[in-house]
């Protein structure tokens, strides 16, 4: 096909892009995958970089780099992932002195659920790290499997003390509160009841954000819940969904590192989510409109 879009993806380099792009401030995210030594992993750096994120890839010649088919019908996605490289990453790529320089330096760090099937011993690294220098540490469920499949579940439950910011959509928060057998709880609650689970680092108490879609966000912070309304936009200008989550992720973050609070942050995710649900595929155009406060 000729009309075929190549474009950076992953969850959390999705996520990136996005606060970056929203930031503008080259360099002002890091981010760490692991890719093959092949056409789309160069096109990936080269994307990447242009759009101001410091890549620190792990390179593994021996996987291609992992691509994921997008299908697209009315604006309702499938997708068809082969991870390939990108289940690869080692924390010894995380351990090298370049890069732990990188780690040490950065204010916020962010891991998707994904990445609990790919490398528990990083994440328990930088969760660590997070909490012994009051840093901000951030996870995302990512998707159901995450919490139905036990030993995954128990890699998010040890990172769970460190977690200073735990995001998710209504189906994956649900998913949880029936792994913790909290079948018909509220999503309110099931946001307060996480708060409020025990934290290594007591400098800030622990916030639950749960996206719903088109319905209000959920934000549950120290025994409080609130509800933030999305922008409201027509099914007609709706192009690709796919995405939508990661970009939230990555405003909510621009505002974040900026020091700005939790309202603020819900409405640049939500200002990036609306704008890449307008477009095909996590694309962003040139410069953002979002009006900083």
């Amino acid at each position: 096909m000729s009309n075929v879009e190549y474009i950076p993806g992953g969850a959390g380099q999705n996520s990136t892009r996005i606060c970056q792009w929203m930031l503008q401030v080259p360099h002002a995210t890091t981010y760490m995958g692991c890719i093959g030594d092949d056409e789309f992993g160069r096109k990936m750096t080269e994307v990447a970089n242009s759009e101001g994120v410091n890549v620190r890839y792990q390179v593994d010649a021996s996987t291609p780099t992992g691509t994921c088919a997008t299908c697209i019908v009315s604006s309702e996605r499938s997708l068809v992932a082969n991870l390939a490289a990108a289940n690869n990453f080692k924390v010894e790529h995380l351990n090298l002195p370049e890069n732990l320089a990188l780690l040490h330096k950065a204010r916020v760090v962010y891991c998707t659920g994904f990445f609990i099937t790919v490398s528990p011993a990083s994440i328990d690294t930088v969760a660590k790290h997070c909490a012994e220098n009051d840093k901000i540490y951030a996870m995302n469920l990512s998707a159901p499997f995450i919490v139905q499949v036990p030993p995954f579940k128990k890699v998010l439950m040890d990172a769970m003390p460190y977690i200073d910011f735990l995001f998710g959509n209504e189906i994956e928060a649900a998913a949880l509160a029936a792994s913790e057998g909290w079948e018909g709880v509220p999503l309110d609650e099931v946001a307060k009841r996480l708060s409020r689970m025990p934290k290594a680092n007591g400098c800030r108490p622990r916030t639950v954000v749960f996206t719903q879609g088109c319905d209000p966000t959920i934000v549950a912070v120290g025994g409080k819940v609130q509800r933030h309304p999305v922008m409201v936009i027509a099914k007609e200008a709706i192009v690709d969904t796919n995405g939508a989550g990661d970009a939230f992720v990555g405003g909510f973050m621009s505002q974040l590192v900026c020091g700005k609070d939790t309202a603020e942050c819900v409405r640049a995710g939500n200002y990036a989510a609306n704008t890449v649900i307008q477009r095909s595929g996590c694309t962003f155009p040139a410069k953002p409109s979002f009006c900083w406060n």
